[in-house]
């Protein structure tokens, strides 16, 4: 592997190659992004307090040319170490159990009226404008939450409006997921 000393630095007017006495075979380079790239080659890998030393001497001189924002980079032979495992057929799911969450009692879907429908999920309503089924705490039964008036834009874009909204209807504390001031405020 190839070892080298970088310093990027955005592209200025007036940059020349750094001094060849003190880092012989140095090359000026631009990066994808426009900025400069100084390229050092090493004759070795350093170690890690070789490198810090390295890097500090260099700011310095950089300081002194008159560069103050810049970035040094060092390579490295250490990858950083991926902690990776790998898990065959229902291992995971025994490992670490299902990795979803849902507030609705560990349900995704539940039975409403003989059919079953998408907990917590609001869509397009038929009495009202949304519709929205929540299973009911106190009672343990499917319910649906019907909201928003059907002949009102909701324009929550303008700040101005988004703000009346939720102060009228104190969106700060919005009540429990199974009434209608709770959907309207998340949807605002």
């Amino acid at each position: 592997m190839e070892h080298f000393v970088r310093i990027v630095m955005e592209k200025q007017e007036g940059v020349n190659q750094l001094d060849e006495s003190i880092f012989p075979e140095n090359e000026l380079l631009e990066t994808a992004q426009g900025a400069h790239m100084f390229q050092i080659p090493l004759s070795r890998q350093l170690s890690e307090n070789e490198a810090d030393e390295y890097a500090q001497r260099l700011a310095n001189y950089m300081f002194e040319q008159g560069y103050d924002d810049f970035d040094i980079q060092i390579s490295s032979d250490v990858d950083e170490e991926i902690d990776e495992e790998t898990y065959e057929g229902d291992d995971f799911f025994e490992e670490y159990g299902v990795m979803w969450f849902n507030e609705d009692d560990d349900l995704d879907e539940a039975e409403y009226q003989g059919r079953k429908v998408p907990l917590g999920k609001p869509m397009r309503g038929d009495v009202k404008k949304f519709k929205v089924y929540v299973k009911d705490p106190s009672t343990g039964n499917t319910k649906k939450v019907n909201f928003g008036d059907p002949d009102m834009k909701i324009k929550k874009s303008n700040p101005a409006r988004r703000r009346s909204f939720r102060a009228r209807h104190n969106c700060d504390n919005p009540g429990p997921r199974t009434k209608a001031r709770y959907w309207s405020c998340r949807k605002w």
